[in-house]
């Protein structure tokens, strides 16, 4: 697949999601590569509408808040979030928040389409191999993704 590489501005809590506007002089940026989510490359192609793509971007970013990756050695970073409304919130009480919108999210999708959701928007699986791995048919995944997607979105709420 091709690269689309995009220059975001860098901020403590990552890359901010536009682009930098002309004459902007940020203080650091970084350049990301769009395609490499398959949430990404299924918005761009047109096969996810803004709303689903919202939605897997929120529980992404929930996902990555809570620090819920596997890790394989002691962390010694602070735990970096995002400002998302939980203000007087300590850093671990926001890790712990976006652990509960997580497992939320997930349990709002419902047994059978959690496995989908965390492979293709959290481990950012293709399509392709999420359908191998799980032993279903070519193509059925992106129907299952997007009736997960309407599911998650109904939880946060995006309209």
């Amino acid at each position: 697949m091709p690269r689309q590489l995009a220059n975001r501005e860098l901020t403590p809590e990552g890359p901010r999601r536009g682009a930098i506007k002309r004459g902007a002089n940020p203080r650091r940026s970084v350049t990301v590569n769009l395609a490499e989510s398959p949430l990404a490359w299924l918005h761009a192609r047109g096969h996810l509408c803004d709303r689903l793509y919202d939605a897997g971007e929120a529980l992404r970013s929930d996902y990555e808040r809570a620090q819920l990756s596997a890790s394989i050695t002691m962390r010694w970073d602070p735990v970096r979030v995002k400002s998302t409304g939980e203000r007087g919130l300590a850093p671990s009480e926001k890790q712990m928040a976006a652990r509960q919108r997580f497992d939320g999210a997930i349990r709002a999708a419902g047994r059978g389409l959690d496995d989908i959701l965390w492979r293709v928007v959290c481990a950012g699986e293709g399509l392709p191999e999420a359908e191998k791995t799980l032993g279903w048919p070519v193509r059925s995944g992106k129907l299952v993704l997007k009736i997960a997607l309407e599911r998650v979105a109904e939880f946060y709420r995006i309209t």
